[in-house]
């Protein structure tokens, strides 16, 4: 028996265990379905991460065939591991844009979910390695540094795209997004900082965390969630929470274990053979992701990391931290908009000093970089459902890229901002060859089939689970999954937190934004004031 049961050990899940112990009278159980590989090389080496992909260590989903993606199945990794996605991302510090936080305050109900209330949880989570700033939070458990390598690729792009343009951007969370540089990344010397490392670094004995434990359905009694049931060790066992359920599985496998449990839309369940305990229709609705599309260039005259990567690349890597592997790979990017009477940037760029293919499954044949044209502001919408009422079988993941043909026309502006950079100096002069989308896509209907032929994930999925007010209704056009305070409607003692309560997609990567979210969201559950609300410019101090 415990007080709270928390199914998930991703970035949600670490963090709201962590603060949730911090109250020695707590009892917190956090069960994780994959392994603690937190002192696996494949983990801690930056640059060694897409080694993860398909691994133990990777739920290793794959989406239905995409309609306006030339019928294609595209591959989503996520994280199979204590610190889930965290674990094995690119470890891009990225907070995304003030607009994304309004927006879900002003047009979906979520009081107290604004810019203003999220901003000191960023700073309180924060680490930076960085002087003092308004922007920023020292003595949090997450590191967050500058890059202790870069490479040329990375460098000759930010000063091509100024030359065309774009403005010098040293800070993405700082005073404007918009521009080009470096991203600061999860990293403690070196090494990946995973929210395992950073929050469950030093586990009090209040805090219980079971590995290889496959959580296979939320227990309801009379109306309540009393527990729930996982897979351990081959046998099937029981925790009870005295307190609350509080789901962290990720945009996946929140709503996967909601539906299991007869939480959902009630004809879907049906369906299933599921006994149906609430009709949640919008359950799996709501699916966001940021799709990406790649522009390559050959460049012979400049090695990759890749080419270090070998046993004294590795060895120094393992005795000073320095060197090509602490590279993230995707080093610097930035924002811009694809119509300058856009309210904030709806694009992003991913400079990587690598050839990138088949959602980065294929290790570089040959000397290239690649800008990944992501579309941070998306219209398009998908949803999950359940393939079977077996739990070990993966979901049906739709997320309908390209459904909206605003995205693909905002993505081929993008791709041509992209392929102009790359004609600037000093880009232009190590990149010899353009290899995609290559010669044979320059006009509109051109480049458009290039975008649906090779649009991937930008590993980013949210809103299946969506937060929305009293009368506020999600995206997906049906009311929202969970309140407020983040607890299911319908069912008393259960909650949800991470990136699938968010009711739209923040501008940029997800990581800092899911932290952010299970930050406050802890000071919720655990009955504490939330902390107040904040503008960068009255900040005084960093936050602890």
């Amino acid at each position: 028996m415990f007080d709270y049961v928390i199914v998930g050990g991703g970035s949600a899940g670490c963090v709201v265990a962590a603060r949730l112990a911090e109250d020695p009278g707590t009892r917190v159980l956090l069960l994780e379905a994959g392994p603690d590989a937190s002192a696996i090389d494949e983990v801690q080496v930056p640059a060694a991460f897409s080694r993860l992909f398909r691994s133990q260590y990777d739920w290793n989903y794959v989406t239905l065939p995409q309609e306006r993606a030339d019928s294609r199945a595209i591959y989503w990794p996520r994280g199979r591991v204590l610190g889930g996605s965290s674990a094995m991302n690119a470890m891009i510090y990225i907070r995304g844009n003030r607009v994304d936080y309004d927006t879900w305050r002003d047009d979906y109900g979520c009081a107290g979910w604004g810019y203003r209330e999220l901003f000191p949880y960023f700073l309180r989570a924060e680490d930076n390695s960085r002087a003092e700033s308004p922007y920023h939070g020292k003595g949090g458990p997450l590191s967050v540094q500058d890059l202790r390598y870069k490479s040329e690729h990375t460098g000759h792009f930010i000063q091509a795209a100024i030359r065309r343009g774009a403005v010098a951007n040293e800070d993405f969370n700082g005073a404007q997004q918009e521009g080009v540089g470096y991203y600061q990344v999860t990293q403690a010397g070196g090494r990946r900082c995973s929210a395992a490392d950073g929050y469950l670094a030093a586990r009090p004995k209040n805090l219980t965390v079971i590995t290889d434990a496959l959580v296979t359905g939320v227990l309801i009694e009379g109306g309540r969630a009393a527990g729930v049931t996982y897979r351990y060790n081959g046998q099937d066992e029981t925790a009870r929470a005295e307190a609350e359920v509080i789901l962290a599985a990720g945009a996946i496998g929140s709503p996967q274990l909601l539906m299991l449990s007869g939480i959902g839309p009630a004809d879907h369940l049906r369906d299933r053979g599921i006994y149906v305990i609430a009709d949640v229709p919008s359950v799996g609705a709501n699916l966001i992701d940021h799709p990406s599309v790649p522009v390559v260039w050959s460049t012979p005259s400049l090695k990759g990391p890749w080419e270090s990567s070998g046993n004294a690349g590795f060895a120094r890597w393992r005795l000073t931290h320095k060197g090509p592997l602490t590279s993230n790979i995707a080093e610097a990017g930035g924002f811009a908009r694809s119509d300058p009477r856009l309210s904030a940037p709806d694009l992003q760029w991913h400079v990587l000093p690598v050839g990138f293919s088949q959602q980065g499954l294929t290790d570089p044949a040959r000397r290239a970089m690649t800008v990944l044209v992501t579309l941070a502001d998306v219209a398009s919408r998908g949803r999950l459902t359940l393939a079977s009422n077996d739990p070990r079988h993966r979901p049906l993941i739709d997320p309908g890229y390209l459904s909206d043909v605003n995205d693909l026309s905002a993505l081929a502006i993008g791709v041509r901002m992209a392929r102009d950079y790359g004609t600037a100096a000093p880009l232009s002069k190590i990149c010899a060859e353009e290899l995609a989308p290559g010669g044979g896509a320059h006009t509109d209907h051109e480049l458009r089939d290039y975008i649906r032929a090779n649009v991937g994930s930008g590993y980013h999925p949210v809103g299946t689970c969506a937060m929305g007010g009293d009368v506020g209704r999600s995206a997906s056009g049906y009311n929202s999954v969970v309140d407020t305070l983040l607890r299911v409607r319908g069912v008393d003692g259960l909650r949800v937190v991470d990136a699938s309560v968010m009711p739209t997609l923040p501008r940029g990567n997800t990581n800092a934004p899911t932290i952010a979210i299970a930050e406050r969201a802890a000071d919720l559950i655990a009955g504490r004031a939330p902390l107040a609300p904040q503008e960068p410019e009255a900040t005084v101090a960093p936050v602890a």
